[in-house]
């Protein structure tokens, strides 16, 4: 591109402005990820061992082909065990849609992953309820 003088004009990319996006390109499409997986889990797998299903958290590999898909699912144990053996297997069918959604040069091979925070978070809150608070030592504040 010339300027007004003829002078040819080059654009430059800060540096750290192109480190910072490529740096948070794994992040945005695992975000997008997980939109369309809780989508197609959703609203397009008719497996009655999917009902309670939640898509909780997507991380993706740095080179963008494989993703950990961390999910939920209310129940006891073995409908735990019963709604990942689903996943496992519909995980080529929602590899494929997301291919059809989605532009990207790879689809990621997806991985289900038992998302245990929030059952280790109930635990901690259930042993905090557990310890009494001190009685003797404590000075009053007035």
């Amino acid at each position: 591109m010339n300027n007004e003088h003829g002078i040819k004009q080059s654009f430059i990319v800060p540096h750290s402005s192109f480190i910072f996006a490529v740096m948070h390109r794994p992040e945005r499409i695992a975000e997008t990820l997980r939109e369309e997986i809780a989508q197609i889990v959703g609203y397009e797998l008719e497996d009655p061992r999917l009902t309670l299903v939640t898509v909780t958290e997507v991380k993706v590999a740095q080179d963008l082909r494989d993703a950990s898909v961390y999910v939920t699912v209310q129940g006891d144990e073995r409908e735990h065990e019963l709604a990942l053996r689903a996943l496992h297997h519909a995980a080529p069918y929602v590899r494929k849609q997301l291919g059809f959604s989605l532009n990207l040069r790879h689809t990621p091979a997806l991985h289900f992953v038992r998302d245990t925070v929030e059952e280790q978070g109930e635990r901690v809150d259930a042993l905090l309820e557990g310890i009494e608070p001190p009685t003797e030592g404590i000075k009053d504040a007035g």
